[in-house]
Parts: C-alpha cells; structure tokens; sequence
C-alpha cells in the first residue's frame, strides 16, 4: 500500500505558488439537520470546507489548474456544492487555456443528497469533456480510494491516468458488494497495478514522483512544434538487394522502436494500453519530443511482437487511441512500422483484426494532426499498412514493406519458400522501389546496418522524424487532410 496523504499536502509536494480558486460553499442541509452536524464534524475533521481543494500552481515550469479531493471530508464524497466548486474550476481552466490535473479520492455520490448529488457525475463530466474539446490537456490521478460515480466519470476522462501505488480503483465499493452479496469482492482486482497491467491505467506513480512525470507529459503537450523549412536531407543510396535488406531487418539486434526512443528522443512518456481494458505489449504508446518536434508517437515493437506477443487488434486500438490524443490535443503522429506481420489466430479473427486495419487506415487517412510515418525494418502485410499513411514517409535503408513475408508470396506463386528472394526483387518490397513509386518520400541511412550503429542509426533517424514533422506542421488542418488523401489516390498512378 503507497502512502496516503490528504490535499494540501499532496499540493505541497506537486506543485509551488499554489492559488486557491475556492469560494465559500453554499449551504447544503438545514441548520440543526443531521446532515449539517457531519459537514460540521467533516470541516473540523479535515481542515477543509468541502471534499475538493482547487486552484492553481506552477508544475515543472508550467501553469497548471488543479483539482484535488480531500477524502477526510466525508470520504471525499460530491455533492451539489463539491460539484459547484468542481465545475468551476474546471470552466475556469478552460476560458484560461490551463492544462488540469485532477487528483480524485472519492467514494462517490453523498448518499446524504440522493440522486440530486447522483445527477451531478454528469455536469461534472460535461464541464470536463468541454475542456478536453478546447484542446487543453487533462490528466488524472487517481488515489486511493477512488470507487462509484467518480471513477465513473471525470475519474476516467484523463488523456493521460495514472494512480497511487496500491490504490484501490474500482466502480463498486467493495463493502457495498460484500453487503449485498454476502461475500468479499475477489482480491486484487481493484488495484491500481492490475488496472495498469489490463490497459485501463497508464501508469503506477508514487506521489513524490508524480510532480516529474505530470511536469514530462506537460512539456510535450503543451508545447507543439513551430513550422520549419526541412534543409534537404543527404541522399542515401539504396541497398542494391532487397532480400539482402530484409535479412538485416531481421536481425534479432536491430534497433527498434525502444531504441529509437532512447538514443533519439527527450521527455519520454510511455502510455499504457487503450485506456478501455486492453493493453498490447507489440505496440508502444507514448508522448516524446524529436528535437523541437513534441509528437505522440505510435510504434510497433518488433522484439515483442516476436517473443510472443503479435500484433492483433487491441494493438491496432491502442494505435487509434494514439490518433485520437494526436486529434484532440493537436500534436504531430509520428507513426513506426516494423512489423513482421499481424496475429494470425482465431482469436485475432473473432477480435475483428481486419475491421482494426481498415479503422486504422480510415482514421489516419481522415487525421486531421500532422502525420510522419518511419519504415524502421520490417513491413508484413496489413499491420504494417494500418500505420503508413502520412504527410511525409520515411524508410531506413534496409527498410520494406510488402503483403505477405517474400517467403509465403513464394508459396502462393511457386508452391514453395525457395522463391523468396526473387520474390522480394519482382515485388519491389525494398527501399529503391518504395521510393521510385512515390510509397516513401527519403531514405534514412545506415551505416552500413542499423544494428552495427544503433545509437547513431536512432539519432539520425530522430532527426528526420524532427524534419519531416517541422516540414508538415504549417499548413492548416483542412489543406494539410486533403493533401494526403490526394497523395493516396493518386498513388501507382
């Protein structure tokens, strides 16, 4: 269990230049009533004249709204005051344009105000999803406990969640089941970390920790790339033998996505899952800078897809839910593509892999952020394609991208593997033929393989990724959606 603090402290050590925004609360039960002898115990109690704290500070440089419970008042319940202070202060971060951080502990509705307070989970979730739709990011943690209507509502709104080491996280009050079932709810399955495993909670963060990872998250989102003419890149020569390239993607030490992550980028923030209940271990969400180029960056992890975790559809959805922060907070896509192909399985089918691809493709298609694509390695059959369409496409030099592995599109023409490499060449997977036919737009050299220079493979790579992005970023949203859905159907022509 991590440890337990109320509001202010916790304000103390996240944030500095705290200002409260909190005004008076309006008298919520009738004088003498039983319920304004509790407000009075819960005032004394916990030091607070409500069960939410609001104002603002500063986080890591940045101004930020903040929305905090106090559960030592009245287990941290809502009623129509808690909900009046919380719609407020949300509505005041949005017509300020502060990102919001919300800190629930909550049991819930105040039972002591029925299903008036009840009612108020959906003002509440209004006012915040009003702030999500101006752009502004919203990000929660969630502490312990956080159960009912709250974690039903601005609860699980967050572009990015995370939660207190042991936390109990649940929609059902544990004491409620057991009251009405006669038995304990199952053990572990309200905690923050089995939430985190299944793709429900982006990360576990201790509260001394917090401050540093909201103060990552925030230099990425708030602050999206400024325009730039791209200098010309240096022209690569493209590996003379496609199957030559695709035995070096293939090398078990090739960098990845990972790498690229580590040797290319700054203020790296991994996210976990589709935020609904699958988590995919083959695909990596994550906010990251290249350069000056902030980006939400969707990339299939090669090394996990082969160590057994392939790619199926809850993978492609942690992708869209990758598109759909990009939508919404306005930052750059940077897709990478290295694959060696999707999950080829009955669960994969049943699971909708191929509605996945086509919703993949439709939304990148339809994105209104800019979006930079990089053909780091190996590019099989439709999972790859889900990721590819973009303003500007990169490919390494041994990078390739084809339907089928040369070795099963051996099999269909000539009933065998042995075909394969002359299959490679008359399919034109490799990076030659990708860029003659307008697939992918400049090459990213490697010298002469990726895995013999990762670290200098993935700084240069980085910086073509911040080019690109800096190259495609100027132009607005509606120009720059037509502009790639032109590029697409006009392509092999």
């Amino acid at each position: 269990m991590g440890e337990r603090v109320g509001a202010r402290e916790l304000l103390d050590r996240v944030v500095t230049g705290w200002r409260s925004w909190d005004a008076p609360p309006e008298p919520a039960a009738a004088p003498g009533s039983r319920y304004a002898a509790e407000l009075a115990a819960a005032r004394e109690r916990s030091g607070c004249d409500e069960a939410v704290v609001t104002g603002e500070g500063l986080l890591g440089g940045h101004r930020v709204a903040c929305v905090v419970s106090e559960f030592a008042f009245l287990a941290g319940s809502i009623g129509r005051a808690t909900a009046d202070r919380i719609v407020a202060a949300v509505e005041r971060a949005t017509a300020a344009g502060l990102p919001l951080l919300a800190a629930p502990s909550s049991g819930g509705t105040r039972m002591q105000e029925g299903t008036a307070a009840f009612a108020q989970m959906a003002r509440i979730t209004a006012a915040v999803a009003r702030h999500r739709a101006a752009g502004l990011p919203y990000l929660v943690y969630l502490r312990h406990p956080t159960t009912g209507g709250v974690f039903a509502s601005w609860g699980s709104l967050g572009h990015v969640t995370a939660a207190e080491p042991g936390a109990l996280i649940g929609f059902l009050g544990p004491r409620v089941y057991e009251g009405l079932h006669g038995e304990p709810f199952p053990a572990g399955v309200q905690t923050a970390e089995n939430l985190a495993a299944r793709g429900l909670l982006d990360a576990v963060v201790g509260i001394d920790d917090l401050a540093e990872v909201a103060a990552g998250v925030l230099a990425v989102v708030t602050d999206p790339p400024a325009p730039a003419v791209p200098a010309p890149a240096a022209p690569v020569a493209p590996p003379e033998s496609a199957w030559d390239a695709i035995g070096r993607s293939r090398r078990a030490d090739r960098p990845g996505v990972r790498e690229l992550l580590r040797y290319g980028a700054t203020h790296v923030t991994p996210l976990s899952g589709t935020g609904q209940g699958e988590a995919e271990p083959g695909l990596l969400l994550a906010l990251a800078r290249f350069g000056a180029a902030s980006c939400v960056v969707v990339g299939q992890d090669r090394r996990g897809q082969r160590n057994g975790h392939p790619l199926g559809p809850a993978g492609l959805r942690v992708a869209r839910r990758g598109m759909g922060l990009a939508a919404e907070l306005g930052l750059p896509l940077v897709t990478v593509v290295d694959t060696p192909g999707a999950d080829l399985s009955a669960a994969a089918e049943e699971g909708g892999l191929a509605g996945e691809i086509a919703r993949c493709l439709a939304d990148l298609l339809a994105l209104p952020a800019p979006a930079v694509s990089l053909l780091l390695g190996e590019g099989t059959g439709g999972a790859a394609l889900a990721l590819l369409p973009a303003d500007r496409v990169l490919c390494a030099r041994h990078g390739w991208l084809s339907p089928l592995p040369p070795e099963g599109a051996s099999v269909i023409v000539h009933r065998d593997a042995g075909h394969a490499a002359e299959m490679a060449e008359a399919q034109g997977v490799g990076a030659a033929s990708l860029l003659r036919g307008g697939i992918v737009d400049e090459l990213v050299d490697e010298r002469p393989d990726a895995a013999d220079e990762p670290a200098e493979f993935c700084r240069r790579a980085a910086a073509a990724v911040e080019r690109a992005v800096r190259g495609v970023v100027g132009s607005p949203a509606a120009a720059r959606v037509r502009a790639r859905q032109d590029r697409y159907r006009d392509l092999g022509r």
